[in-house]
């Protein structure tokens, strides 16, 4: 897939405040500071488009972009910062859990692991939790350039070994890095394939939540 566009649409906290659901929809989360922020540059080979931060739990909102005026890019708030007030999380996952469980167009959600640390739990109960609510969703393993491949490796095969236990097939994973632009390729033609068989689905009358 070529990018020849990627544009910055709105940013929203309510369901009914999103753009009409008339296209396929990919969603990125993941613990904060996972790097989602420059996976999604990387992706779109548009630096600063995702605004990146160093203080972890900057995005708060639902942000999202228009890729080649046919499909979307979702930034979702990252899960699992404690440095925030117990509503204000709260209220950040309660619209999460809304926007992944009503947005009638979203694909698919990619959910976001540092590549350099060993499994941890809220990563492992987030993809838990998408399973019992049966929402396709793929990993993406980041900051692969921060540490050899065979120490990524290992952390990958310790990841996918966790969530065995709990599934019965593992979700395709891709390993990337933003500085070095891996993945980059595999994430767009998986994005491109799954595009293919985008149907118009059925839209419910929107509320305000």
């Amino acid at each position: 897939m070529i990018i020849k566009s990627a544009t910055f649409i709105c940013s929203n906290t309510k369901i009914s405040a999103l753009p009409i659901a008339n296209m396929p929809e990919y969603a990125f989360i993941g613990r904060s500071n996972v790097g989602k922020s420059s996976l999604i540059n990387m992706l779109v080979n548009q630096h600063g488009l995702a605004k990146t931060s160093q203080k972890p739990g900057k995005t708060q909102l639902i942000n999202h972009f228009l890729i080649n005026e046919k499909w979307y890019i979702v930034d979702l708030p990252g899960y699992g910062y404690a440095k925030v007030s117990k509503s204000s999380r709260e209220n950040w996952e309660k619209f999460i859990r809304n926007y992944i469980t009503k947005r009638e167009s979203l694909q698919c959600v990619f959910v976001l692991i540092d590549s350099r640390l060993e499994p941890q739990k809220i990563d492992l109960e987030f993809c838990c939790w998408m399973g019992e609510i049966q929402i396709p969703f793929v990993l993406a393993f980041t900051k692969a350039d921060k540490q050899s491949t065979t120490k990524t490796d290992q952390n990958v095969a310790a990841f996918k070994k966790a969530l065995g236990g709990w599934f019965e097939e593992i979700p395709p994973s891709f390993v990337t890095s933003a500085e070095k632009s891996v993945g980059r390729d595999q994430i767009l033609d998986f994005i491109d394939q799954v595009n293919l068989d985008f149907a118009m689905p059925v839209l419910t009358p929107k509320t305000d939540f």
